[in-house]
């Protein structure tokens, strides 16, 4: 699992995230977080949001940080707007980028 380090000790640290999930039926759910690794860990207890409680477990494949809470709520916006193929070639790219 990809760890996140955050610390949002000032209100000029604070990181936001607009990120992209593979769920256990192979589906894609997007959302928003301060705080990715907890997120994640909240959705895989079946605390997060309502979609992947029936789709667990779900696992981190993309994710964008932003120093403005807005700008991560636009591309998580925008995430939910693109077709499927679109997110799954952001995902592709990114696991290249990740894993190089």
């Amino acid at each position: 699992m990809i760890k996140i380090s955050e610390d949002n000790s000032s209100k000029k640290d604070n990181k936001y995230f607009a990120y992209m999930l593979i769920c256990s039926d192979n589906t894609i759910y997007s959302g928003f977080s301060t705080d990715l690794q907890k997120r994640v860990d909240t959705h895989n207890r079946g605390k997060g949001a309502k979609y992947t409680r029936s789709r667990l477990p779900v696992r981190l494949a993309y994710w964008e940080e932003f120093s403005e809470k807005s700008d991560a709520l636009k591309r998580e916006y925008a995430f939910k707007k693109m077709k499927r193929s679109q997110k799954l070639l952001l995902i592709e790219n990114f696991n290249y980028r990740v894993e190089s």
